[in-house]
């Protein structure tokens, strides 16, 4: 238990007793000699007197006969009013003092003080924070003062206070936490550059500190494209990419991830746009980039986002023209190459045809009723009148696929064996996804030493591949994402009888 009696500092000042109205011409005049202190007015109340103010002296002031003040400012106040010196007590407590004070003096010499952690926003009837620690096992026995700093320090702002336990085991990639102040409640909201996202912070997993990454990877994607988000989670690329007139398929092993995605897709007024799956990812890109062989081959399960069938939208050529900016600035990363590599990869192969880019069918998200779109600004018009324009064929994704998202780190690497002999050459139309894997290097390991791994997943040699550095996770461990077109060697050959037909379920 805190003792907050023994952060209690008391300190000794001199004070001046003047009438209340000559407090402003005495503070112009006693300037550089008054208390100066964070947080702490050196114009104070005259406990004898409603109509006198004590005007708290600095510590370099210790004579009770002023002499410390020069004398030309004492004559000047002299003729304003009568001077009176006081002895006057201060004590700066618990509440006075930093978190970073206190767990100073509170910790062991020489362990890590928490400085910074994560705040997850709670959009109730006012916005509250969960404040989210990693608390090193050096600093386990003292986890319950240091959330109770946190919290009382941070109140009313942080409602809760969490610490991760362990490592991430399970299969769905979700930390563990545990309560240690505040409310229990975790579901939460969290709004990223005009998009929204409901979680529980509990149940889902949610890194703020990637909203960046989010942002960066999202415009590369042109309007009107098709998007595969093999490990999608609430959607923090999907719901993004479909407010950028995306058409989405996006899939988790996790069902409470899949749950929040479809909340927040019409949260977000994109549920036309966003597709969403609940199996594992190699089953998912299996069913959903393979040759059907019946019809209805992949459906997503029964509450999954559905299109609107019938709306009538935008020319492929009128979506991609359109601007639509992210409202960030492109983090530079080996010479500024990274989104220019990139582009010229998807522009290198990108052939102009209506038919090449695979969309579903025709999705809400194409029309003026979608008012926002990723930087959060609203369209301008009358947003009820739907635009008038040609409707794009329908998806076939085992023809075309314009981007796929594989945002899982700690084994994204080993999901590429997923993209062996699984296109057909015959009915694939356009170039070859582009593949955005991310992956975690540690110092002791190199680019080529992940694109050996990535090439070994796929059975193929991979050219020009792109590195991007996301962020450091640990001292000598970064998170980077690997771009690279899916090589040719991934095709399957026609297989005598094989088909591509529509099916229902696409």
């Amino acid at each position: 238990m805190l003792d907050e009696s023994k952060f209690d500092v008391n300190l000794k000042f001199l004070a001046l007793r003047i009438p209340q109205e000559l407090c402003k011409t005495a503070t112009c005049l006693l300037n550089g000699y008054l208390l100066d202190k964070p947080r702490v007015k050196p114009i104070t109340e005259d406990p004898t007197s409603v109509k006198n103010r004590y005007m708290i002296l600095s510590e370099k002031v210790q004579n009770p006969d002023l002499s410390d003040i020069p004398s030309q400012k004492l004559d000047e106040l002299k003729k304003l009013c009568e001077i009176e010196v006081v002895p006057y007590s201060l004590t700066l407590g618990y509440s006075y003092w930093t978190a970073d004070h206190i767990l100073k003096q509170i910790l062991p010499p020489g362990v890590e003080v928490p400085s910074s952690f994560e705040t997850i926003v709670k959009y109730l009837t006012h916005p509250r924070h969960v404040a989210h620690l990693n608390i090193h096992d050096e600093l386990l026995p003292f986890k319950d003062m240091i959330a109770k700093v946190i919290y009382d320090k941070n109140y009313p702002r942080i409602k809760t206070v969490v610490n991760k336990v362990g490592t991430i085991t399970n299969e769905f990639r979700v930390p563990k936490f545990e309560i240690l102040a505040g409310e229990s409640d975790m579901v939460t909201e969290v709004k990223q550059y005009g998009a929204t996202f409901k979680l529980d912070y509990s149940l889902v997993y949610w890194n703020s500190r990637l909203e960046h990454e989010h942002v960066r990877l999202v415009s590369l994607f042109q309007p009107g494209e098709t998007i595969c988000d093999m490990f999608a989670g609430i959607g923090p690329f999907a719901i993004p990419a479909a407010q950028k007139r995306c058409l989405v398929y996006a899939n988790d092993l996790n069902p409470d991830s899949v749950h929040f995605l479809k909340i927040n897709a019409k949260i977000n007024k994109v549920d036309g746009c966003v597709f969403a799956y609940n199996m594992d990812a190699r089953k998912f890109v299996s069913q959903l980039m393979a040759i059907p062989a019946c019809e209805n081959n992949l459906e997503s399960d029964d509450s999954m986002v559905k299109a609107c069938d019938t709306c009538s939208m935008k020319t492929i050529n009128d979506a991609k023209a359109e601007d639509i900016q992210l409202g960030v600035e492109e983090k530079e990363v080996a010479g500024n190459d990274v989104k220019n590599d990139l582009e010229g990869m998807q522009n290198s192969s990108r052939i102009v045809d209506g038919s090449v880019v695979a969309i579903k069918r025709t999705p809400d998200c194409f029309t003026e009723e979608n008012e926002n779109d990723y930087s959060g600004h609203k369209k301008k018009g009358n947003t009820q009148n739907r635009i008038k324009g040609s409707v794009l064929p329908e998806a076939k994704a085992w023809e075309h696929v314009d981007h796929v998202i594989m945002n899982l780190p700690a084994s994204a690497l080993q999901f590429l064996d997923a993209f062996r002999g699984i296109i057909s050459r015959k009915c694939w139309k356009g170039p070859l996804p582009l593949i955005h894997c991310y992956c975690f290097m540690r110092a002791n390991e190199t680019k080529e030493f992940i694109i050996l791994e990535a090439e070994s997943a796929l059975s193929a040699k991979i050219k020009d591949p792109v590195f991007h550095r996301v962020r450091d996770v640990a001292p000598n461990k970064a998170m980077f994402c690997l771009s690279f077109r899916l090589p040719e060697a991934c095709f399957i050959e026609d297989i005598t009888g094989s088909t591509c037909h529509s099916t229902g379920g696409l």
